[in-house]
């Protein structure tokens, strides 16, 4: 049996090594010897790493079982466990949430009055709660409590609980995204773009985030330095999949054969991502990539994955465009029913309607 020397020295070996899979693996093997020895503080230890890995290297799921087991043992001995490791790993939780349609509305409201009682209790500042709300409300589609939550959050005072400023701003550039203000995006995006504002994902995120805004307002060249530039940052990374569906709707309008090598490369990972909404838009664009590539390239045979499950002629990419787009609207509809609106299905209609 592994003892509390190999739980350390796993320990020690994760911590020095990079955000992705093999960290991932080596925390999961530390909390398994932990929980094979009893070793319950140890256990905790291992999981609270996991869930702030998991949720930055693109496996939610992986996040929200070892978060779920984490608040059990917090709930069970309060007096054992540190508070703030845990309300950290709550806001990744609430952050990945909404991403799982089976999880109801009703539960993630719930769970968000949970956080937000947490927090008060523990004396933090309530302005992370309404960040969240906010960032819930928008997911759901709620538009007009997501503004409502905006203002609030804005209002009050940054504690050291608050997110970090760049993610926050990265944030608020969705609000106006999905307001359909392309202006305030390109302005809420200003010091990230200009170096004020970064961390581990941003400017990643943002760098796709921008595109479509810019393509509307007929900013090409820029768009163009901002999509290579960003591509360079994100390719290859598991936890990017939503920015190479934006990346690859930006480029099906400007350059569709960059577009599907974009696609090419990426889709392994599309494939098998546990976070189904970032999927869904992949398949979403990778259906709208294909057909305007069906009218520019007839013939094309699309480099698929030996495990990818399709089997049609992948060189028939109409055929193939519709397989992608009737996955995701199988996905939005099931958004769309959780969410009780629209929402999902409305911002993929240019495929979904096609």
């Amino acid at each position: 049996m592994k003892t509390e020397m190999d739980f350390e020295d796993l320990m020690d070996e994760a911590y020095g090594l990079p955000n992705g899979t093999a960290k991932l693996g080596m925390l999961e093997e530390a909390a398994r010897v932990a929980d094979v020895n009893g070793m319950e503080e140890e256990a905790y230890e291992a999981r609270s790493e996991i869930v702030e890995t998991a949720t930055f290297c693109g496996y939610p799921m992986k996040a929200l079982i070892a978060f779920s087991w984490q608040l059990g043992k917090f709930d069970q001995q309060p007096e054992r466990y540190d508070e703030e490791t845990l309300m950290w790993s709550y806001k990744w939780i609430l952050g990945e949430l909404s991403s799982f349609p089976e999880v109801s509305r009703d539960k993630m409201m719930e769970l968000l009055k949970d956080f937000g009682r947490r927090f008060k209790s523990f004396g933090y500042s309530e302005r992370s709660y309404w960040y969240y709300r906010f960032r819930i409300s928008m997911d759901l589609g709620e538009l007009e409590e997501a503004g409502t939550s905006y203002t609030k959050f804005r209002s009050m005072d940054r504690d050291f609980m608050s997110d970090c400023e760049a993610c926050e701003q990265d944030e608020i550039m969705r609000y106006w995204l999905l307001a359909g203000d392309d202006e305030k995006v390109l302005e809420a995006a200003k010091p990230i773009l200009k170096g004020r504002m970064s961390c581990a994902e941003i400017p990643h995120l943002t760098l796709s985030e921008i595109l479509m805004p810019l393509y509307r307002l007929g900013r090409i060249d820029e768009a163009d330095k901002h999509q290579a530039k960003g591509y360079r940052m994100i390719k290859g990374h598991n936890d990017f999949v939503q920015s190479f569906a934006e990346q690859m709707d930006y480029l099906a309008r400007t350059n569709p054969a960059k577009g599907i090598d974009v696609l090419e490369e990426n889709i392994v990972l599309a494939m098998d991502h546990e976070d189904p909404f970032a999927k869904m838009m992949f398949y979403a664009r990778a259906a709208q990539l294909l057909r305007c590539w069906a009218d520019e390239s007839p013939g094309y045979r699309l480099r698929l994955p030996a495990s990818f499950p399709y089997e049609g002629d992948p060189g028939d990419l109409s055929e193939m465009a519709d397989y992608f787009a009737a996955y995701a609207k199988a996905a939005a509809d099931k958004y769309d029913q959780r969410n009780g609106n629209q929402h999902v299905s409305s911002m993929l209609s240019e495929v979904l309607t096609s």
